[in-house]
C-alpha cells in the first residue's frame, strides 16, 4: 500500500476517534509493547530435534503435508526470522523441551539440561526475543496414555524428574534475558473409554505436581495448562480445567487458557475476569477450534476480539500473558504465523481503541440503550487505517503487502527443501 495513502487515512481515523474520547496514540503505544508469545511448532509441525525420534500419539497430532516445513533448528529459526520481519512488535518465542540443541546425541527426556538450551538463548538475545518454556510429554516411548498421573512409580518418576528439569531450564532462560520464562506444564492423561478410577489418577496427578513444584525458582513462571480431551484419550481427561483451576487458586500459580481446549459453546473471555479475581496472572494459547480441538490458525473473528476486549476491559494486560498454539501442516507455515500472530495483534488493537471511558460512564447511569448503541458503532470505525499505519510505523508490509514477500521466500527457500 502506498505510505500516502495510509497516513491520509490514519490521520481522518485518528479524528474519528478522537470524537469519542479515544486516544489512538496511547492505543498504539500500548499495542507496541504487548509481546506474543510465538509457538515454534508450528514451523515443523510439532516433530522436534530428539533422536529419539517424536512417535507421535499422547493425545496431540498435526494434519497436513504442505511441503517445506523445517528440518532442523537452523531451517527452524531462519523461518521465525523470516516471521519477525512481517509483524510489528517485540515478540516473544515459545520452545518445546523436544527442541533441544542436542548436537546430534541421544539425550531422553529425564536428562534435559540447560546446556541444550544454551544456543537457542543466546540467538534468541541476538534477535531481540525472549523465550518461554513448555515441557513435552507426548510423543515418547514412556507417554502411554498417562504420565504424571500414571499408578506405575518408574514411568511417573521418569516424567517428574523431566518436568523438573524443564523448570530448572526454564529458570536459566529467565535469569540469561533478565525476564522471567513461562513454563507451561500439559499433560495428555486420560482414558479413550470409561473409567472407575478418576479420582485416584487426579489424586497422583496432584501428588507429582506438588513434587514437582517443590523448590522455588526467582526468575521462571509455573503455568498449569487443562484440556477437554485428547485424540484416542476422548473419555476422562485427568487434567481437566476443574483440577487445574481448584490447583491454581490453591497453590497460586498461573492457569492456562487454551482456546482450543474447551467446550465449543463456551466463552473462554468470560472466564477473564474470573481467574484473575483468585489467580495471580492468566496464560493465554490462542488458537481457533472447529468442532473439536484442532487448533486451527488463529483468524480476527468474534471469540478472538472478545477474547481481547475482557483483558483490557480488566485493566488486566499485565498480568495476562498471551501466547499462541496453533500448528497447520496444510497451508505454508510461514503464513499461518503471520495471519496467527497478525489477527491476534489486530483484535487486541480494536480492544485497546474501545470507547470504554464513555461505555462505563453509560453502563454506571443506567443507560443501556446508549451503551449499545456506542458499541455497535464502535464496530464500523475505521481501525483498519489505524492497523495499517501500526505496520507503516514499524516497517512491516501493511494490508496484504505481505503475501508476496511469503510467496517469495516460498520460491527462495522452503520449496527447496526435499
Amino acid at each position: 500500500m502506498k505510505d500516502e495513502l495510509i497516513l491520509k487515512s490514519f490521520e481522518i481515523a485518528k479524528e474519528r476517534y478522537a470524537a469519542i474520547g479515544v486516544d489512538v496514540e496511547s492505543a498504539l503505544s500500548e499495542l507496541q509493547e504487548i509481546p506474543i508469545s510465538i509457538q515454534c511448532w508450528q514451523a515443523d509441525d510439532v516433530t522436534g530435534f530428539e533422536n529419539l525420534g517424536n512417535l507421535g500419539g499422547g493425545g496431540i497430532q498435526a494434519t497436513g503435508n504442505y511441503p517445506g516445513k523445517a528440518r532442523n533448528i537452523e531451517e527452524l529459526r531462519r523461518d521465525v526470522e523470516k516471521v519477525l520481519t512481517l509483524v510489528a512488535g517485540k515478540h516473544r518465542l515459545s520452545l518445546h523441551a523436544i527442541y533441544g540443541d542436542f548436537g546430534g546425541k541421544v539425550i531422553d527426556r529425564d536428562q534435559v539440561e540447560p546446556t541444550h538450551f544454551q544456543s537457542w538463548m543466546q540467538w534468541a538475545k541476538e534477535k531481540g526475543l525472549k523465550l518461554d518454556f513448555n515441557s513435552t510429554s507426548f510423543g515418547h516411548p514412556k507417554s502411554g496414555d498417562l504420565t504424571l498421573a500414571n499408578p506405575n512409580g518408574d514411568i511417573r518418576n521418569f516424567w517428574i524428574e523431566h518436568t523438573k528439569r524443564c523448570r530448572a531450564i526454564s529458570e536459566e532462560m529467565g535469569k540469561f534475558q533478565n525476564d522471567p520464562c513461562i513454563m507451561n506444564l500439559w499433560v495428555h492423561d486420560g482414558s479413550k473409554d470409561a473409567t472407575v478410577n478418576r479420582y485416584t489418577y487426579r489424586q497422583i496427578l496432584e501428588k507429582s505436581l506438588d513434587d514437582i513444584f517443590a523448590k522455588d525458582y526467582k526468575n521462571m513462571k509455573d503455568c498449569i495448562e487443562a484440556k477437554l480431551f485428547g485424540i484416542a484419550l476422548e473419555s476422562y481427561t485427568v487434567g481437566s480445567y476443574d483440577f487445574y483451576l481448584g490447583y491454581g487458586a490453591k497453590k497460586q500459580k498461573i492457569v492456562t487458557l487454551d482456546t482450543g481446549h474447551f467446550h465449543l459453546t463456551e466463552n473462554i473471555a468470560d472466564k477473564i475476569s474470573s481467574l484473575l479475581l483468585f489467580t495471580p496472572e492468566i496464560m493465554l494459547h490462542v488458537s481457533r477450534p472447529i468442532r473439536w480441538d484442532s487448533d486451527h490458525v488463529v483468524i480476527l473473528n468474534d471469540d478472538i476480539a472478545d477474547l481481547a476486549k475482557e483483558i483490557t476491559r480488566s485493566d488486566a494486560l499485565n498480568r495476562v500473558h498471551i501466547g499462541l498454539d496453533f500448528f497447520d501442516a496444510s497451508i505454508n507455515r510461514i503464513g499461518a504465523y503471520v495471519i496467527g500472530i497478525r489477527s491476534t495483534q489486530k483484535a487486541l488493537l480494536q480492544a485497546l481503541l474501545e470507547p470504554i471511558a464513555q461505555l462505563r460512564r453509560y453502563e454506571a447511569n443506567g443507560q443501556y440503550f446508549e451503551r449499545l448503541a456506542l458499541l455497535e458503532e464502535a464496530k464500523g470505525l475505521p481501525w483498519n487505517a489505524v492497523w495499517d499505519y501500526f505496520c507503516l510505523k514499524n516497517n512491516v508490509a501493511a494490508g496484504y503487502d505481505y503475501i508476496g514477500e511469503i510467496q517469495q521466500y516460498e520460491k527462495d527457500v522452503t520449496l527447496k527443501r526435499k
